[in-house]
Formats: structure tokens, sequence, C-alpha cells
């Protein structure tokens, strides 16, 4: 079934304008028609559509259905956004997809792009959310310094890839625990300067590699956020 997506479906009882131009006008759905609509915090709602409207299309809930996130930790990634925005809207479709919690664009010295809309990102997360049946949607930070990052999850295991070899690194896979909170930084295009390299260090990260291959930024992220739900399946 198509899932729509209202985030106060609860309280307004109605689709947003475009879930229901999509639901009246693309499916032709009318009144009578059952729709499943997903709020974005955990809770799907099998609802009934009352009036067939294309901007504000009415619903009644016919049932209510919890549905939190199939992993037990919270999987956050912070990474510096990549120069051609296309690349970045499509690391937050897949991250969304494969199942995080948070995306954090990050600011780093050799960061090519240094502003970011995330109302768009925004839009991108709930669009992978319902595409891949999950009723919750990532959060999806405004561009935040890398210096603010330092102390975000500070018990969790936290992990900082790059791709310098003269500092240390050991493989990711080979380290993360499984159902543990993570929390997993990745660089700019250029890399991360080796002053933010050691400040991640002396915060408590612990230095890791993505294997022998050198990723884009964006595959990177995609990468390292697999690593803890491959971790888990093999831990069950």
């Amino acid at each position: 079934m198509i899932q729509f997506y209202s985030p106060d479906i609860a309280t307004t009882l109605s689709l947003p304008e475009s879930d229901s131009r999509h639901a009246v006008k693309v499916l032709r759905l009318s009144e009578g028609d059952e729709l499943q609509v997903v709020d974005g915090k955990g809770h799907i709602y099998l609802c009934r559509l009352v009036d067939a409207h294309h901007k504000h299309a009415a619903i009644e809930i016919v049932r209510t259905i919890d549905a939190p996130l199939p992993w037990p930790q919270r999987l956050a990634v912070a990474v510096a956004p990549t120069k051609h925005l296309d690349r970045m809207e499509w690391m937050v479709e897949k991250l969304t997809e494969i199942g995080v919690n948070d995306i954090i664009p990050i600011l780093c010295r050799r960061s090519e792009r240094r502003e970011i809309k995330t109302e768009r990102l925004e839009k991108i997360a709930v669009a992978a959310m319902k595409q891949s049946l999950k009723a919750v949607c990532p959060n999806i930070w405004p561009m935040t310094p890398l210096s603010d990052i330092l102390g975000f999850m500070p018990d969790a295991q936290r992990f900082i890839a790059y791709c310098d070899p003269e500092i240390p690194r050991v493989e990711m896979a080979g380290v993360c625990a499984p159902r543990r909170d993570t929390l997993v930084l990745i660089g700019p295009e250029g890399d991360f300067d080796p002053a933010e390299i050691r400040s991640a260090l002396d915060a408590g990260f612990l230095p890791v590699s993505l294997g022998d291959n050198r990723l884009r930024t964006e595959s990177a992220a995609i990468y390292a956020i697999t690593i803890p739900h491959i971790v888990d399946s093999i831990a069950d």
C-alpha cells in the first residue's frame, strides 16, 4: 500500500496539499477508499477518505499502529556536504532507506559547500521514508560546525573516518560493536584537516578506515552507516 505523510494527522485529520493532490488527482481515490498515513514519528494510521479534496483531503482514522524503527540504537552520521548538491540529496535518500536517526551536515575547514538548505533535504528524507515503508523520518540538522559535534553523543561509540595515512586508523567494520549508539564523522571531498582529526581524537573519537578504496564523501557516509546494521544482523 502507498504511504502518505502527514506529521500532524492525529489532530488535523487531513493530508497536506501535496499528498492530497497525489491521492485525489493521481491515484483517483474517492470517499470511502482506504489509505495508510505515517506521521514520521513512529506511527502508522490506517485511514478512510471522507472528503476527496485535492488540496486538503479529509480522513478518518480507523486504526493506529506503533511502528518504531527496527534497530534499537541511535545511528547518526555527521558529514560535510558535497560540492554538488545532487550528490548530497542522493546520499540523504539512501541513508534514509538504509536506516539512520540523524543526518548532520558539518562545516569543516576544507568544506567546499558552506551553506545548505535543509528544507529540500527534509522533503527527500520524507519521500525515502515512505518509499522504504518506515514510519520514522531521520532528523536533518542544519549546517553545524565540526567543533559543535565533538561533544555530541558522548556515551556512544564514535568514529572519525578519514584518508590521511600519517595518522593511524583501524577498520571500522572490525571494531564496531552491535546494538550500540553510533556516531560517524565523514569529512569533505578534500578530507579532514589534520588538526580537525586530532581534535576529534582528543574528544574520544576512534580513528577508522572504510577500506582500501577511496570513496566519495556520499559513498563513505552510506558505507559507514551500513556497518552497524550488518554487525547487528551478524550478532543476531
